[in-house]
């Protein structure tokens, strides 16, 4: 659907009825304006921060930086590849029912081999794709930095992706939910490894670590991205840490900008002016604030607490590596140096880990994709949250290891699963994109536009409609969604997310958006399959539940200015949810640190049926502020 039918169809939508302030009455409201698409986003536009909130005057591209115009793109012909050199030299053309997925992979190839190592974010590449249908069979690797991928229109480029048999999962689980990563594998290569999973367009290294190179060699075709990329998800470089002087069992603290690394570690690739991963280990200490135990759930050595930061300077004499922001959380040495039992028997070490191959400069603009799947229609897939074809769910776009890269008024229809995800990325700008339906929405996490530990990341003027979630998940921290328009809810999923902030967007979440929506392998919500419960606007993870994910919602994401609103019951006016435009709603938080949401003082097991509970006055939202602005982000 376009942007201009989904404005038309909120022009013409009824008034929603009574409501809720701080979930108690209130007057009628009228729907949202639909995504604001044309917000001043620029980095003079910036609000001073709140006192006693988080600064997110950084977040997105290049920290605040607009994306690149005209001026920025090389103008060496070499740098830019046309639609009729594509036509003429990698035999790219559109509506022709050919497979232009080698010679769109071709011409990145080119780019990052040419290009890309004299490249900058003044002097970036660009390939532009024709007008029409091209067909994509396989994973197309985005890993030439400084690129820019464009096409004639939004709905004028359009790429159908037939996953062929190599990309296609080809292990499923036992019961036919979900791919399986635990079984997918080669030698010592985990099928894991390739989380969150295929899509049609990767934004990510390919490099493979010399350990594995003879394994990824002798791999079969639909086993070699396993290793790909793997210097970084493996720890191949990461560092082990040590004490902090003075601070028995921790590395550094809440506000450090230093973190002390064992004397052994290697610092090699530790660089000023590059990434790393500063990933602290949970602890039993760590899941008992979070309300986390006692649980059914088995707890697990992760590190749920990570962040990238920049590096400002490495010592090798003193064993540190300062960062070029302070520290969100507490980094034990390991598992137990905070004086915790082990979690299963075993010490998990904490570690510095540089991003050694990160790719950046990326942007995607003007085009659409969609994924056919043979025997499907959409409409099969509307408000269901099932998995149609759990083979097949492949997303749209994928950042892992990137930063400082962009999507910009892309269309996409009918995915496999996520149409955009992100696992490790910093400063993302997603701006006036359109992404519609999924044909996995079920259990396994599928169906979401997706932040999977995403920091200082900016969404803002984005429509969604028939996804599962809009989801902030595993550490995502600093990030900022504005004036967007959704149809499901904003979903703090779980792995201590913090710092987030919702403002100017307008989500109307209808009853039947729920688990319980469903006709094939369906999400499991309770402990034995759907419950009962519907999604309202906000999804924020418990601890004693969301363990068996990754542990629950962290400190202070914030809600401001939303017109959010639930169909309760089948056939019912939509009802208000949170609507007053003045208070700050900061969840996660008592007014000065992290509180767990309670209900008279005990913290809630589940969220669900807990939805519509008043949690301010101490509960875990801290409505005590107020603002008359629009924004707590930008100043007009």
């Amino acid at each position: 659907m376009s942007r201009r039918k989904m404005a038309a169809l909120l022009a013409t939508a009824a008034c929603v009825t009574a409501g809720l302030t701080g979930l108690s009455p209130t007057g009628a409201a009228a729907p949202g304006p639909g995504a604001l698409t044309t917000l001043d986003t620029s980095a003079g536009n910036r609000a001073t921060p709140v006192p006693g909130l988080y600064d997110w005057s950084k977040a997105g591209f290049r920290g605040g930086q607009n994306i690149p115009g005209a001026s920025a793109v090389n103008p060496s012909a070499a740098c830019q590849i046309t639609a009729a050199q594509l036509a003429s030299t990698y035999r790219v053309k559109p509506d022709d029912g050919a497979d232009d997925t080698a010679g769109i992979q071709a011409a990145i190839d080119k780019i990052h081999q040419t290009c890309s190592p004299s490249a900058s974010y003044d002097k970036l590449s660009l390939i532009t794709f024709p007008a029409g249908t091209l067909n994509v069979t396989h994973e197309i690797h985005v890993d030439a930095n400084y690129l820019i991928l464009r096409g004639a229109g939004m709905d004028k480029t359009k790429f159908v992706y037939k996953p062929d048999k190599n990309t296609e999962y080809d292990v499923v689980t036992p019961d036919g939910d979900q791919w399986d990563q635990h079984e997918m594998n080669y030698e010592d290569g985990s099928g894991g490894w390739l989380w969150p999973g295929r899509g049609l367009f990767r934004v990510q290294s390919r490099g493979v670590d010399p350990s594995y190179a003879s394994q990824y060699k002798s791999a079969p075709a639909n086993r070699k991205d396993i290793f790909e990329g793997t210097v970084n998800v493996h720890w191949k470089v990461g560092a082990k840490l040590a004490e902090k002087p003075g601070d028995k069992g921790f590395a550094a603290r809440t506000g450090d900008k230093t973190v002390y690394l064992a004397s052994g570690a290697k610092t090699t690739n530790m660089k000023v002016g590059g990434f790393i991963n500063i990933r602290a280990a949970n602890s039993m200490k760590f899941y008992q604030s979070m309300n986390a135990v006692p649980t059914t759930w088995p707890l697990q050595n992760l590190h749920m607490r990570q962040q990238w930061f920049t590096i400002t300077a490495v010592d090798a004499a003193k064993h540190t590596v300062s960062i070029d922001k302070p520290l969100e959380y507490d980094v034990p040495v390991d598992s137990t140096s905070d004086g915790s039992q082990p979690i299963d028997g075993t010490a998990y070490a904490s570690k510095a880990s540089p991003i050694v191959d990160p790719i950046v400069g990326v942007g995607f603009e003007d085009f659409s994709f969609t994924q056919a799947i043979d025997g499907l229609t959409p409409e099969q897939a509307k408000n269901n949250y099932g998995n149609l074809a759990p083979s097949q769910a492949m997303q749209g776009i994928v950042f892992k290891w990137a930063a400082n890269s962009w999507v910009r008024g892309i269309h996409s229809m009918m995915t496999g699963s996520h149409p955009i995800v992100t696992e490790e990325a910093k400063n993302l700008q997603f701006v006036n994109n359109e992404l519609d339906g999924s044909w996995n929405k079920g259990k396994g996490g599928n169906g979401y536009f997706r932040g999977s530990r995403v920091w200082d990341s900016l969404y803002a003027g984005n429509t969604t409609r028939n996804l599962r979630h809009f989801t902030f998940q595993w550490s995502a921290s600093g990030n900022v969604v504005i004036g967007n328009d959704i149809d499901s809810d904003f979903n703090i999923h779980g792995g201590y997310e913090r710092n987030n902030l919702f403002e100017q967007n307008t989500n109307k979440v209808a009853y039947n958006h729920r688990s319980g929506s469903c006709t094939a392998h369906c999400g499991d919500e309770g402990n034995s399959g759907p419950d009962d419960s519907t999604w309202f606007p906000i999804y924020w993870s418990t601890g004693q539940k969301a363990v068996k994910w990754s542990g629950s919602s962290g400190y202070r994401n914030v809600f401001f200015n939303n017109s959010m609103s639930k169909q309760v019951t089948s056939g019912a006016a939509y009802t208000p949810y949170y609507p007053d435009h003045h208070k700050i709603y900061v969840f996660g938080s008592d007014g000065a640190a992290y509180h767990h949401l309670d209900i008279g003082g005990k913290p809630i097991a589940d969220w669900a049926h807990n939805e519509q509970a008043d949690y301010t006055g101490g509960h875990g939202v801290d409505a005590s502020k107020t603002s008359q602005a629009k924004s707590l982000f930008l100043k007009n």
